[in-house]
């Protein structure tokens, strides 16, 4: 049933959201039946007046014959179809059919993925073990200096340009040494073989004795990367992230210095987190009681975020603040995933927490206990931790450990003491120290960084214990090179610290840091198959969480080298139950082959098809990956070219010569790697000339060049040669009204006719790229593809310059019983005069040049040529794409989505079954940034002194006293850090374009096949409306009176993407139905005989009574009155 739409005058209804498809409605009285029925009816001529009705359903029906007539007629004559099959087979000695055995595939690659990785490993294990002994035969040196130590610091040459740089102002370059680069394509750098580069963190100072001792040894490693380096000339990045945060690199380049400050810290970076800890379940806790106010607050927020940071999708994560009770900051009740999306809602939630009330830890733990034993749940179920965040307290919560903890001590208790203040820590110490945590202390903001990562020196020591048995390559989430190699995985393997303090001493427990080395996933891809698939078929591999590793639709248009890139496979393709049984069976690790039935998007995200697709799988051994193949049915066979006639590789190759394309038609090759010593280029027309020149000095069976591809490209371009001789060459374009005609194949050829239609030819060169090609090979018959709006001329403007659609179909061939698609032929139609062809073929003509003539006493149906003022005709694309009309004015708008011609009549196609719609978000899209909110960061309310408190000498050296002086001093100092974003800070391309999610939805047509009559039910704006498919086509022919009432509007249907400012679908939602996953194998989370004795210490902050009281009385004098009422906040501890 169609929605009823609003009488004339009534106000729009909201959004499309609150518009979902009817159901039928419930019987109307049986007059209104009566009444709406006889508009179906021919209307009844007045005597004497010529009178015009409705066109009756046979009559359309036979429009709709003509139309698919017409089109077929024109793609038999000049789409030469039948004459390309026939010259496919003519050449048959040229070819050899071949066949893609899906399961011989997917073995063969991930047998080859799997050595490529095996490689790496072996290079790891060298690393880690030489690291190892490297710092066992080390001998610590107390009073080493800067001088005493030479290496490269990657940074110098940025440094040395700033004049402000505190290492300049040191001297220390000393110690420095000055290189020599060399541009290195597989790096996308320049690079020095003979020497390791160090990275440093801008917090932390390069003359320490411990940061010393590290480059004295680390120094050593450098044999090791180049004797790697010779053993596999195709290693990429080495390097060894430190516990100190010292990061030692080969081959050598200059570190890629941001414009602002530089945050990279090794400890931070995915591949470190990964393989320095085994998975996490963490539950932080953020005490928010009225004592926690001002810069104290601002430092646990951030904090909180810090700490969020060091998180991967392996770990768990829930974040509450407490007082009295405790709550959860977010919408989350329970552990989530803390994946990229997960974690911008807690640091999001986190910035509107607020102090109040009385401090109450016992809530605070019963709440993270309650959460980590909740097992009902997906989590990582291995390492279990609470972080506190408080500015102090007496209560031990003895009685809640006793309950909840003890006595196994299954959960580590890590306590933050945040601030500065003269509170006894010793309760928090104490709680750390008997719950095998570590206490730290975060006093102001430079601290931040570097105490909320170093817990997990105290989550490495079971993994150092465990010794051997912990020492497993693991093998990243994709994530964006630092150094510039684009998308990466990283093999990660922890290095152990081997040292005694003695004879006879525990064995050291501490991970002195991790050994990485990257894969570039371009390597990974040039190991599947890629042009034998097919236009529409490819490999695409998982890991344990879903992400992909490999996948055509893996294309992040921004990314942030902080984060992993993080694309599960249901969101990579459109989701469906089969899909999801695929999913689970690749993560557990399982060989299969189904066949499936689902939707696909198009490259320009403008349509939807329904296809079939075989999904083969097998699992990478020695990984957590998991490789699988999808291919359609027609690409279960190939063509590879065998051209051994040299004489007719000359004659073909001939024919790419522009010398040639003024008789023989324009060609664009599709711009693939044919060979080594090829230049690539974005310029067809330069991309062709280089390959030209570089066919004048090699042959295409050279050893530098994809002979397959430079066969099978040269094979097609005499092969559409020869449809230029047998069809094109004898036609006149113009009797039929056509700018073009066009052939494409697997080969990469793309032949235009004539030539100057080249000038105007839009499409990608590269036929496996090109959205007419991947549809015309997935849909039967022919295919229409408007031009995009945006690039159409105005009406007025078509004298000169003219816009043209598209139209492509598959060419089949069947050869000896084996079934293929090589090539797409089509036409290209001149807009203007189709659309005049259209109100011909769609009108009551009984002679070409004669329109029907009603007469004063005769009665006549309306048709789309004399009646355009009174009957409105289109056809719309299977996308909802308007493509042709019988109304001038509606010329520039071919190929606007239709609700955006005519909102009332596409709600009514829509509602009436002809169109169904898909919703999908975009997980990859980049958006500009945001205006940052200044939740959080306005100013607080200060704490006003009464006169009693000025009199209370105790009142001076507390904590209220020594947070208004912070909030003056740290204030001036550091208040833009606060509101700094990271990656704006990092100088990287975030700062100007963030990722989002981006909404997108698409129609395509639904279950209704036949013609169908309907009524747009406006009150007195009511329309009658004729809808029918075209055979053999995915155009749909819709007959409508013209709307009688302008103001009788109803909603609009949407189809451009919509940027979604919550993320996406409803995180709260999406983690109550979690996706299928499963986490590392291994769990490192217990060793009897760990040593829990170092648990942190720290001193409280004594400040002097003289200090205080000077600034104090500055203070106060000094600062102007806040516009807003103060905020009392009321001290909850004692001192």
């Amino acid at each position: 049933m169609a929605l009823p739409a609003r009488t004339c005058g009534a106000a729009r209804p909201g959004p499309l959201a609150a518009l979902p498809r009817p159901r039928r409605a419930a019987p109307r009285p049986l007059l209104l039946l009566v009444s709406r029925l006889l508009l179906l009816l021919p209307l009844v001529a007045t005597p004497g007046a010529a009178a015009y009705s409705f066109p009756q359903q046979h009559t359309m029906q036979h429009w709709a014959r003509r139309l698919e007539q017409e089109v077929d007629g024109v793609m038999r004559i000049f789409g030469g179809v039948q004459q390309l099959r026939e010259i496919y087979k003519d050449n048959r000695n040229l070819f050899e059919v071949q066949e893609n055995v899906p399961q011989k595939l997917v073995e063969k690659v991930a047998g080859d993925i799997e050595s490529l990785l095996d490689r790496k490993v072996q290079a790891l294990k060298r690393l880690a073990d030489a690291a190892e002994n490297f710092q066992r035969a080390h001998h610590w040196q107390d009073n080493i200096k800067e001088e005493d130590v030479m290496y490269y610091d990657a940074k110098a040459d940025a440094e040395l340009d700033d004049p402000e740089s505190e290492d300049v102002e040191r001297g220390s370059k000393a110690s420095t040494l000055r290189l020599d680069f060399v541009e290195d394509s597989n790096f996308k750098n320049k690079v020095n073989y003979s020497y390791t580069a160090v990275q440093i963190p801008t917090d932390i100072y390069k003359g320490s004795t411990v940061i010393l001792n590290e480059l004295n040894w680390t120094e050593a490693l450098e044999s090791v990367f180049v004797e790697n380096r010779r053993q596999d000339p195709a290693l990429l990045w080495q390097a060894f992230g430190s516990a100190t945060g010292v990061t030692r690199y080969y081959p050598a380049t200059p570190w890629r210095a941001p414009k602002k400050i530089d945050l990279y810290d090794v400890r931070r970076r995915p591949w470190y987190i990964q393989g320095a800890s085994s998975p996490k379940d963490m539950v932080i806790i953020v005490d928010v009681s009225g004592s926690v106010s001002g810069l104290t607050l601002k430092l646990m927020k951030t904090s909180v975020c810090e700490m969020l940071d060091t998180l991967s999708d392996d770990d768990y994560v829930n974040v509450a603040s407490f007082n009295e009770k405790a709550q959860p900051v977010s919408c989350f009740t329970h552990l989530v995933q803390a994946n990229v999306r997960n974690k911008k809602v807690f640091k999001e939630a986190v910035q509107g927490m607020v102090a109040k009330g009385t401090t109450g830890y016992k809530a605070g733990f019963e709440y993270a206990f309650d959460q980590l034993q909740n097992s009902n749940i997906t989590r990582a179920n291995c390492n279990k931790m609470i972080m506190m965040f408080t500015d102090g307290g007496e209560d031990r919560v003895q009685d809640v450990f006793e309950k909840y903890n003890w006595p196994n001590r299954t959960v580590r208790v890590f306590t933050f003491s945040v601030g500065q203040h003269n509170y006894d820590v010793t309760p928090l110490q104490w709680m750390a120290c008997t719950n095998k945590g570590y206490y730290f202390e975060i006093p102001s903001i430079g601290a931040i960084r570097i105490n909320t990562q170093e817990y997990l020196d105290v989550l490495g020591r079971p993994m150092v214990l465990a010794g051997k048995e912990a020492k497993q390559v693991q093998w990243t989430n994709v994530y964006e090179d630092a150094l510039g190699l684009g998308l990466v995985v990283t093999g990660t393997l922890p290095v152990f610290n081997l040292t005694q303090d003695g004879p006879g001493e525990k064995k050291n427990q501490l991970i002195l840091g991790v050994m990485g080395i990257d894969v570039a996933l371009n390597d990974i891809k040039r190991l599947t198959p890629n042009y034998t698939l097919g236009a529409n078929g490819y490999a695409f591999a998982i890991d344990l969480n879903g992400y992909v590793l490999l996948h055509p639709n893996l294309k992040p248009q921004t990314t942030n080298f902080r984060e992993p890139v993080t694309l599960d496979f249901l969101d990579a393709e459109l989701e469906d139950e089969d899909k999801e049984e695929i999913r689970r069976s690749m993560i557990d690790g399982n060989k299969g082959h189904k066949q499936v039935r689902t939707l696909v998007r198009s490259l320009d995200e403008r349509y939807i098809d329904e296809v079939l697709r075989s999904y083969t799988w097998a699992p990478i051994q020695s990984t957590n990956y998991s490789l699988g193949l999808v291919l359609p049915p027609y690409s279960t066979f190939y063509l590879q070219a065998n051209l051994s006639d040299q004489i007719l590789q000359v004659k073909y190759f001939e024919f790419l010569l522009p010398s040639s394309f003024e008789s023989e038609g324009h060609v664009f090759i599709a711009p693939r790697e044919y060979c080594k010593d090829l230049n690539a280029s974005d310029n067809n027309t330069e991309f062709l000339k280089n390959f030209i020149e570089l066919m004048e000095k090699v042959t295409p069976d050279s050893k530098q060049c994809n002979n397959f591809l430079l066969h099978n490209l040269i094979l097609d371009t005499g092969i559409t040669q020869q449809l230029v001789e047998r069809v094109w060459h004898d036609q006149d374009l113009n009797t039929y009204s056509l700018l073009a005609v066009f052939a494409a194949t697997d080969g990469g050829i793309t032949r235009v006719f004539p030539n100057k239609a080249a000038e105007d030819w839009t499409e990608n060169p590269e036929p496996f790229n090109a959205s007419f090609y991947r549809r015309s090979l997935d849909n039967h018959g022919y295919v229409f593809k408007p031009p995009h709006h945006d690039a159409l001329l105005r009406p007025l403007e078509l004298e000169n310059d003219t816009v043209g659609i598209l139209v492509s179909t598959a060419v089949e061939l069947s050869l000896d019983g084996r079934t293929l698609r090589p090539a797409v032929v089509g036409v290209k139609l001149d807009l203007e005069a189709w659309a005049e062809k259209f109100k011909v073929l769609a009108s009551n003509r009984t002679h070409q040049d004669q329109p029907q003539k009603c007469g004063p006493s005769s009665h006549c149906e309306m048709d789309c040529e004399v009646n355009n003022e009174d009957l409105l005709c289109v056809l719309i694309d299977d996308g909802g794409f308007l493509v042709l009309s019988n109304q001038n004015h509606q010329w520039d708008q071919v190929g606007r989505f239709f609700s955006e011609v005519d909102a009332n009549l596409m709600l009514a196609l829509y509602n009436n079954s002809f169109y169904t719609r898909k919703e999908s978000y975009d997980y990859q899209a980049a958006c500009a940034p945001q205006p940052p909110g200044n939740l959080g960061a306005a100013p607080r309310g200060v704490f006003v002194p009464t006169i009693a408190d000025f009199l209370n000498l105790a009142w001076w050296t507390s904590a209220a006293a020594w947070s208004l002086f912070q909030q003056l001093l740290y204030g001036l100092i550091y208040h833009s850090w606060f509101q700094a974003d990271p990656a704006e800070a990092e100088g990287s391309p975030e700062a100007r374009e963030g990722s989002c999610v981006i909404k997108q939805t698409q129609y395509f047509f639904g279950s209704v096949n036949n013609s169908y009559n309907a009524i747009i039910d406006c009150g007195n704006c009511s329309r009658l409306f004729h809808a029918q498919r075209l055979t053999n086509t995915n155009l749909l022919f819709v007959v409508a009176e013209k709307p009688l009432c302008s103001q009788c509007e109803t909603g609009r249907l949407l189809q451009k993407e919509t940027h979604c400012p919550a993320d996406g679908p409803e995180q709260c939602e999406l983690v109550q139905r979690p996706r299928y996953r499963r986490g590392p194998h291994i769990c490192f989370d217990y060793n009897a005989t760990e040593d829990t004795s170092d648990c942190g210490r720290g001193a409280s902050f004594p400040p002097s009574l003289g200090v205080l009281v000077s600034l104090q009385l500055l203070l106060l004098l000094g600062l102007p009155p806040r516009p807003q009422p103060p905020v009392h906040a009321h001290a909850s501890r004692r001192l």
